[in-house]
């Protein structure tokens, strides 16, 4: 099983990435939290790794902290809750927001999240509300975006999450208009915020 990566960064998307590691490119999905700290194409970067093994395919899944690498194992040890819906929870909702939703029993916290409907968030909470410890916010510098094409790259990120297109252009134009002068990251989370009603 792979377990880390170190390599350059090929390609990043805001879910996925390719890692070139001495001349093979690894396709390795990645939360939101995770692109947002990425470097620029042909940066250095080292990911903690869970391999996901399936009859039909071997899929990669990294992280950049110890801390959303745990969460994402006890999310998908959840019934029900698979890998793609464990990147997707951890996309929609910053680690310290989840460990705390989940801490308190927030279930309507926790449907805002795209794919996370009542049944799930209540079963979330069920399992997980006793079994998290308390997850300290180290913010690291985030990687500032480039000023081109930030909206479609914003619109892009919120569609992969699940948002509709309309839904997306609301976030992201309050957002833009709010601070339009803005990094990508804070952006994408002031247009999370806007959808969740926040």
């Amino acid at each position: 099983m792979i377990g880390h990566l170190r390599g350059r960064v090929l390609r990043k998307a805001p879910q996925e990435m390719v890692l070139d590691v001495g001349g093979v490119g690894y396709r390795v999905a990645i939360p939101l939290s995770t692109f947002y700290k990425l470097g620029d194409e042909g940066a250095e970067v080292a990911l903690r790794i869970h391999t996901h093994v399936r009859e039909d395919a071997l899929q990669l899944y990294g992280f950049l902290t110890e801390g959303e690498q745990a969460l994402f194992g006890r999310l998908i040890g959840v019934a029900g809750i698979g890998p793609r819906l464990a990147l997707n929870i951890l996309s929609g909702i910053e680690a310290p927001d989840l460990v705390a939703a989940l801490r308190q029993a927030d279930v309507a916290r926790l449907t805002h999240i795209p794919g996370v409907g009542k049944k799930t968030a209540e079963r979330l909470v069920l399992e997980l509300k006793d079994r998290i410890p308390p997850l300290a916010a180290a913010e690291e510098a985030p990687v500032p975006a480039r000023a081109s094409g930030l909206r479609d790259d914003l619109l892009s990120a919120l569609a992969n999450l699940g948002y509709s297109r309309v839904e997306a252009e609301r976030g992201v134009d309050r957002a833009l208009r709010e601070d339009g002068a803005g990094r990508f990251e804070d952006l994408l989370r002031r247009s999370l915020r806007v959808l969740s009603g926040r």
